[in-house]
């Protein structure tokens, strides 16, 4: 499958360029980053670079004439840092088809494109149309067109302009497309979904999403399941706590008895493997179901180099042991690529990441920090209630619906985090409208080195 992956945010920009008004065309350029994984060759907008209408030797509602010469420099940095190059201009009329003249000037471009960076990988020509809707293809080092399968767009709603659509609906999901029609049934038959963490929250995230049939879950948990947590692992059992399976193909093993034609990857390993990591980065979807904040962090830069829509999910419950509940809250975030990031919302903070990532990496230099008193208040084991995690994980997969299928009244905009405190009675959101200075700027970046522009061991 060949994919383009941009954010709402770059989509509005390059329609404010390429329809200025006049119902002539226009251009724009842009940097991507890469990912190729499996079947999938994966482009995601970085930077875009508009071409000015006034230095177009020709513009017409059918054709747009211009030189690529004063973008030396953008193809010199896509061929030094392994990116690729996306032409998209616009068509006025509507018309959804790649013409007789496109054809001819992408060929003269991208043969030139391939020049400069002769790594033997496609560069991307595109259309917007009025609607802002997305066609696009490949072109390979040869010269042909390869038709790009699915344009995703991720921002406060989710986007697939797919290529062909599938509309076949299952009996199994009838009455899911009685709820939410059939157009948005059958993209959740089409989508490829990460979850990392399949113990409390995140087996009720896995179990709904099938029941909903997504088309492929990729499903990340390093643990396996012990007696312990069959309190809350859903599908879980005493045999598989007695065998010592991984909690990933405990549940595997389950669900793909289900028939509702969901198919699932597990990988029982740590995220930090690239590997996995990879195999994360080539989803349409992500759902963090971790209480470690090195891994939420991890997850979190994913989504934004490969341009993915994160869910974020996290409970509280403090008890003193003896039957005294004094707080069972929970939060749902909703991360877009080029938005606010779970550091700069204050999910944690700089130092506990530093603390977290240390207790993985090195763990005697942490014990060492522990006991000279520099590591304050260490990780204990919570309590877990099924009951808390189902409320959390429903949330998080009704946050998902209304983003592909937008049924909510409020603006979504200022719903981008959702808390609720189950003591207190009380549930709220919030917009977190400002994008993260740290991590923003790398939104759509891909491949590079080093991964995810950090060090990890």
């Amino acid at each position: 499958m060949k994919m383009l992956r941009l954010t709402q945010n770059q989509q509005q920009q390059l329609k404010r360029h390429l329809f200025s008004g006049d119902g002539n065309e226009s251009v724009a350029l842009a940097l991507c980053g890469r990912l190729s994984n499996g079947d999938r060759e994966i482009l995601c907008v970085h930077r875009i670079e508009p071409v000015p209408d006034k230095d177009c030797a020709e513009r017409s509602e059918t054709r747009v004439q211009w030189d690529p010469r004063p973008f030396q420099a953008l193809f010199e940095e896509a061929a030094s840092k392994g990116m690729g190059i996306l032409k998209i201009h616009s068509h006025p009329s509507g018309f959804e088809e790649f013409s007789e003249t496109d054809d001819h000037s992408d060929k003269e471009l991208f043969k030139s494109l391939h020049g400069w960076t002769d790594d033997g990988l496609p560069h991307c020509s595109a259309v917007m149309l009025p609607s802002g809707k997305i066609f696009a293809r490949h072109v390979s080092p040869d010269g042909f067109f390869l038709p790009v399968d699915r344009v995703a767009v991720t921002g406060d709603s989710i986007t697939l302009f797919d290529s062909q659509t599938n509309t076949e609906i299952l009996e199994a999901q009838i009455r899911t497309a009685q709820a939410f029609g059939e157009a948005t049934t059958s993209q959740l038959g089409v989508l490829t979904i990460g979850v990392v963490g399949c113990s409390g929250t995140g087996s009720w995230v896995i179990e709904q999403l099938v029941r909903l049939g997504v088309g492929r879950l990729i499903l990340v948990d390093p643990d396996i399941v012990k007696k312990k947590n069959l309190n809350r692992i859903v599908n879980s059992s005493e045999e598989h706590a007695h065998n010592g399976e991984f909690k990933v193909n405990a549940l595997a093993e389950i669900l793909e008895h289900h028939g509702t034609g969901t198919s699932i990857t597990t990988y029982p390993k740590l995220i930090f493997e690239r590997e996995v990591s990879d195999a994360l980065g080539a989803c349409d979807v992500l759902f963090g179901c971790v209480d470690s904040i090195e891994g939420r962090n991890y997850l979190n830069r994913i989504a934004t180099f490969y341009s993915i829509p994160y869910f974020d999910l996290g409970v509280r419950l403090d008890a003193d042991g003896e039957g005294g509940v004094s707080n069972v809250s929970a939060v749902v975030n909703y991360l877009i690529p080029d938005g606010s990031s779970l550091l700069s919302r204050k999910s944690y903070s700089a130092e506990s990441l530093r603390v977290d990532s240390l207790r993985r990496c090195d763990p005697e230099r942490y014990a060492d920090e522990e006991k000279d008193g520099y590591i304050k208040g260490s990780k204990v084991e919570s309590p877990a209630v099924i009951s808390v995690n189902g409320f959390c994980a429903t949330a998080a997969v009704n946050e998902f619906l209304a983003r592909i299928h937008p049924f909510r009244l409020g603006k979504l905009s200022e719903e981008r985090q959702q808390q609720f405190d189950l003591v207190n009675s009380f549930w709220i959101y919030k917009g977190h409208s400002t994008p993260c200075p740290l991590l923003s700027s790398k939104t759509g970046r891909g491949n590079m080195s080093p991964y995810l522009d950090q060090v990890t061991s």
